[in-house]
């Protein structure tokens, strides 16, 4: 998954300001305890993303789930 991609499917689901904000400040267990821009620095975005999936479920769009 390209970082662009990663990006317009964190907009999507959380919004043009939320996102960023998620990105920075939320911990999330599936990452070790980091945030995404933490784990992004070190990580596939792929992982990254599935993480950011389990971690929100429903509330990402089904379309852009994986």
């Amino acid at each position: 998954m390209r970082l662009t991609d990663f990006w317009g499917n964190m907009r999507e689901t959380f919004g043009e300001a939320y996102a960023s904000s998620v990105a920075e400040d939320q911990v999330l267990p599936q990452l070790g305890g980091r945030t995404v821009n933490q784990a992004l620095r070190d990580t596939d975005t792929k992982h990254v993303w599935i993480a950011v999936c389990q971690a929100y479920g429903e509330r990402v769009p089904a379309r852009i789930r994986r």
